[in-house]
């Protein structure tokens, strides 16, 4: 990438911990990479400008919230020309219900993560959706009984060639 800053051990334990505490203080992120205030936060910025680090945000505990249901569909397009392709892709980002959604290569296309109020709502959804004609030949629900891993930060210590 032109003009994207090389990152040295320093930035990825700036990012590392940002993911794991957004909230924390310059001053308390400056003490854990071992910097002073104001590097630190010439860094911060510096990797915030070069997109590294694209919003903070809080992780709510929706259990406490409210009741829901997390649901995984496995959604199978009919035809799989570009503009089929785009045509679902950019109707499916209206979807608030709809939290995540990748596309994926194998036995189905897409694969999509719903929270929704209960499977009512749910139900609802996929009925609109398929009202719409996306193109949605088929798909297949998976309702979540229970989280057993619920990661919110990206492994990137691991991910990054440190040579």
């Amino acid at each position: 990438m032109v003009g994207t800053p090389k990152l040295d051990r320093i930035d990825i334990n700036i990012l590392s911990t940002l993911q794991q505490q957004g909230n924390i203080t310059n001053v308390n992120l400056a003490e854990a990479v071992g910097l002073s205030p104001s590097p630190c936060l010439q860094r911060v910025k510096r990797l915030e400008k070069a997109g590294y680090i694209q919003n903070y945000r809080a992780v709510i505990n929706l259990r406490k919230l409210a009741e829901h249901v997390t649901v995984f569909t496995e959604v199978t397009l009919a035809d799989h020309r570009r503009k089929d392709f785009v045509r679902f892709e950019n109707e499916i980002r209206k979807h608030d219900n709809v939290v995540d959604c990748y596309l994926l290569s194998g036995g189905y296309d897409y694969l999509l993560k719903f929270v929704a109020r209960g499977v009512s709502q749910y139900q609802e959804i996929m009925e609109d959706l398929l009202e719409r004609n996306l193109g949605i030949d088929k798909y297949f629900s998976y309702i979540v009984i229970k989280p057993v891993i619920e990661k919110h930060s990206m492994p990137i210590q691991d991910l990054v060639d440190r040579d």
